[in-house]
């Protein structure tokens, strides 16, 4: 069986003190560090082991360097019962990962010959030929079973490495799991077999049901006012977050089946949906574009935007999602103001009289766009993003947001502020303009 394509589940280690299961996370990469990308698999790794049950309380991130791999791994190593690392199992030179953690524990390398055999059918498949680098992905500290990559060409490892004379503490029963630094990959060796291994060795305690409720159009402290009591309850448990123009809570509890901690969770929903009634506008996975679009599509009616100051992102949020085209028609982003008169009919003596950034220009777009593409509703955003071009009359986060539909048109003007800058300001437009719609449709 192709060892890279399987899902065997590794046998967990038997711990003399069951009760020991603090899980860190380290990812490597000095692209992490540099702040090339993003580190989203910390934050998956921690919604997962949060999901299990399962105690983390430390993530640390280290470069492409074999020394501090080492002594990072060391440390790891006399904290928690599991280790877990993203990154660095590839072909590369900077690809340390494997050969460093075998060299914290003074262990050989093994070379798997059915691995590297797996590698080079991937790679030949794909009508390539395997480079000699590939077959460093083969090699395994001693003892060490492989965690299946079912998507790549780098496997991972679940080790408990031998005990020895090391000169450093080592908790017992310590575990480290690796996965490579792709998401995608991460994830399948994660599901096929990594959380299959943890609820084996006892990691996993009870099981846990998580919802995530949305908010648009209220500001975090208000909110938690709004259910502090709930916040303080110990299961289930209230949490807030907040990010551009977006409050969430998310409500997790905890159960001995999925279906328990389900029942204990839709109580609470209700009740928070009860208190905060339209703030809510959607839960876990729903977008205020998702939300606004099924609106619409119950009732049967279709939707265009125009766009000055957000250059298209409106337009982007509604075609983000999936079968957005049996609603959204269309739009214009309309950035000069002959573009507006051109193909948005806008008045020139409005523009001369009022100005691009105004109430009355707003509706005129909106209402040029939805003559224009003959749909139900139409919204429109024109104001001024920064960093420059404002006045003391229209300063920098000035923006008006126009409805236009079959009862008529009104604009509003919000003022954002130019503190937290011209991307801010862009995404709060888009976010304010799709409420509105969806609050207009419920009226």
């Amino acid at each position: 069986m192709d060892p890279i394509l399987a899902s065997p589940h590794p046998d967990p280690p038997q711990g003399p003190d069951p009760a020991d299961r603090s899980v860190e996370v380290l990812c490597i990469g000095t692209e992490l560090l540099l702040g090339n990308i993003v580190n989203g698999n910390a934050r998956w790794l921690a919604e997962r082991l949060a999901a299990l049950g399962i105690p983390h309380y430390r993530q640390e991130v280290v470069g492409d360097n074999r020394e501090r791999l080492i002594g990072a791994v060391r440390a790891a190593a006399g904290r928690c019962r599991v280790l877990i690392t993203t990154g660095g199992l590839g072909p590369t030179p900077d690809d340390l990962s494997t050969e460093a953690i075998a060299a914290a524990f003074g262990a050989p390398l093994v070379e798997h010959p059915e691995i590297w055999a797996a590698i080079r059918a991937r790679i030949e498949a794909r009508g390539r030929v395997a480079a000699a680098s590939n077959r460093r992905q083969a090699f395994l500290p001693e003892g060490a079973a492989v965690l299946p990559n079912p998507t790549g060409t780098a496997p991972g490892m679940v080790w408990t490495p031998a005990p020895a004379e090391l000169g450093f503490p080592i908790r017992p029963g310590f575990t480290v799991l690796t996965f490579p630094g792709v998401p995608s990959e991460l994830y399948a060796m994660w599901e096929a077999t990594a959380e299959p291994w943890l609820r084996q060795a006892g990691l996993a305690e009870g099981v846990f049901a998580s919802r995530m409720l949305r908010f648009w159009g209220v500001a975090e402290s208000t909110l938690a006012e709004q259910v502090a009591d709930l916040l303080a309850l110990a299961n289930p448990t209230v949490a807030p977050y907040a990010g551009a123009g977006e409050v969430k809570l998310r409500l997790t509890a905890r159960a001995e089946d999925p279906a328990s901690a389900a029942a204990l969770l839709q109580p609470l929903e209700a009740q928070l949906r009860a208190r905060t009634g339209s703030l809510c506008y959607g839960a876990d996975t729903d977008s205020l574009a998702s939300v606004l679009l099924e609106r619409l599509r119950q009732r049967g009616e279709t939707l265009a935007v125009a766009e000055s100051c957000s250059g298209g992102g409106l337009g982007a949020a509604l075609t983000a999602v999936s079968g957005a085209s049996d609603v959204f028609l269309g739009g214009v982003i309309a950035y000069a103001n002959q573009i507006k008169t051109a193909l948005l009919d806008v008045p020139p003596q409005l523009l001369e009289r009022h100005g691009a950034v105004s109430d009355p220009v707003a509706i005129a777009m909106a209402e040029g766009v939805r003559r224009r593409c003959g749909s139900s509703w139409a919204l429109a955003i024109t104001g001024i993003a920064g960093p420059g071009g404002g006045t003391a009359a229209k300063p920098v986060g000035l923006v008006h947001l126009a409805v236009a539909g079959p009862n008529g048109s009104r604009s509003e003007a919000l003022q954002f502020g130019p503190s937290r800058g011209r991307a801010w300001i862009q995404a709060l437009s888009v976010g304010e303009a799709l409420n509105r719609l969806r609050l207009e449709l419920e009226g």
